[in-house]
């Protein structure tokens, strides 16, 4: 499926693009870790790696790098061949614009196949044409599609030509672009492989402006790299380390905007402090030090919002303990009232109480719409021996349009304890996904989210 790291890439080719929903905080929790396993999908483990949303910061970067570019591209043409690699590195005393063709050649990037895809979505009219321009891939959820057409316009195989190894902007934009879409689609692998040739970001001379002393990489695609290269390189330290050097830079950013009186640079930076203090949570739950990422997260300050209260909740629920989850959401959760009552349901049925989690889901459904409230209602109504009613209530979340991993995975596992000749409703689940409408959460499918 893919080339070896190492090896010369194959030529890419447009694909059909495929997604992994990546919901809010809780859609890939429908339950606990002390409930039975067979309704969880496979990554129901603590997720709190991504408090940033991945697919906002790619479109901003295929806006910017848009802006450059034509609209338009043809199929695939051969890479045009590079005779050397010139360093970004200048001479001592040299003021030049560094050059990164480094990141420009073919072999780096690994060619992506639709075979993982029902047939329902590579069949469908709604995939795009080769021609559509990344804008509309990542806006429409097309994110198979827009990692290749970002792997196109970096290494010049498609109808634009090459571009200027000196345009820091354009190809940080669009391997982030890359990187980020790769882990919407479930190919986190081929993205910690392909990180690889950034090397080491905190190289002065090749990544840092000589006039400007700015950093060349965005922010984003920083916090991204630090993840992947723990993963590529199996060392998840890696990543503690590297956080805490980003959040040093992140506290003398908070104080050079105080002393500028700079408020928004500076609530800028906080927030991304903030961010951070959740990664590195989510590198020790990655190194197995739950009680370390537990300890981390008593020293974070909630903002008001829930999501601190909740992601420290999730993880005791994670260690087995429901009773500190539940001094969690006693301790108060500002505006996020809503985070409250969450925890409490999810404490309930992580102890096992489906009635008092199933009660309370149905209050929580009288006031918000979300999918995630939906579903747990759907677990705890099959683990009361209610199967066709918890049923019912997910072809309803499916048919209203919503479509997350879990919720069809969940669907799907329903459909394997109500029949033997299952795989012809899966079938028929994955015509229904593939009608619904493109948007920018993610439209295509692959076959792990049905089960198949």
């Amino acid at each position: 499926m893919s080339d070896p790291p190492g090896t010369p890439g194959k030529e890419h080719s447009r694909n059909k693009s495929v997604t992994k929903d990546q919901g809010p905080l809780l859609k890939g929790h429908s339950m606990p870790t002390s409930t039975p396993s067979s309704l969880i999908h496979p990554e129901a483990h603590l997720h709190l790696t991504h408090p940033s949303d991945p697919l906002i910061a790619a479109r901003q970067a295929a806006a910017q790098a848009a802006q450059q570019t034509p609209p338009h591209r043809s199929r695939i043409s051969s890479p045009p061949a590079r005779s050397s690699v010139t360093s970004p590195i200048s001479q001592l005393g040299e003021a030049r614009a560094k050059d990164f063709s480094f990141l420009l050649r073919p072999e780096i990037y690994h060619p992506l196949t639709p075979l993982n895809v029902p047939v329902a979505f590579r069949n469908s009219s709604k995939q795009p044409s080769p021609e559509a321009p990344l804008e509309e891939l990542l806006a429409n959820g097309h994110f198979r599609a827009a990692a290749i057409a970002a792997v196109q316009e970096l290494t010049g195989s498609g109808a634009n030509g090459s571009i200027d190894p000196t345009d820091s902007n354009k190809i940080f934009g669009l391997l982030y672009t890359r990187l980020a879409c790769l882990t919407l689609i479930d190919s986190t692998p081929l993205a910690a492989q392909e990180v690889k040739a950034l090397e080491d970001l905190n190289d002065i001379r090749t990544y840092v402006d000589e006039t400007t002393g700015e950093h060349l990489v965005p922010w984003e695609l920083r916090v991204l790299n630090v993840r992947l290269q723990a993963l590529g390189f199996g060392d998840p330290r890696r990543a503690v380390m590297s956080y805490h050097d980003l959040a040093r830079e992140a506290r003398d950013n908070i104080a050079k905007a105080s002393a500028q009186h700079d408020n928004s640079g500076r609530e800028l930076w906080k927030a991304r402090l903030h961010d951070l203090g959740i990664q590195v949570a989510g590198a020790l739950i990655e190194m197995d030090d739950l009680t370390g990422a537990a300890h981390h997260l008593s020293t974070l300050r909630d903002r008001g919002d829930g999501k601190m209260a909740l992601a420290k909740a999730l993880l005791w629920l994670h260690l087995g303990n429901a009773e500190s989850a539940r001094a969690c959401a006693q301790k108060g959760v500002g505006e996020g009232q809503d985070a409250e009552k969450i925890i409490l349901a999810l404490c309930d049925m992580a102890d096992a109480d489906y009635e008092s989690a199933l009660e309370r889901w149905k209050g929580l459904r009288e006031t918000t719409d979300d999918e995630m409230v939906g579903v747990n209602m759907g677990v705890c109504l099959l683990y009361l021996g209610r199967i066709h009613e918890g049923r019912e209530i997910l072809e309803g979340l499916v048919d209203s349009g919503l479509s997350s991993h879990t919720l069809l995975f969940n669907l799907s596992t329903m459909y394997e304890l109500c029949t033997e000749k299952n795989r012809n409703m899966k079938l028929k689940l994955t015509e229904r996904a593939a009608a619904m409408e493109t948007s920018a959460g993610g439209w295509e499918k692959t076959n792990a989210d049905f089960k198949l």
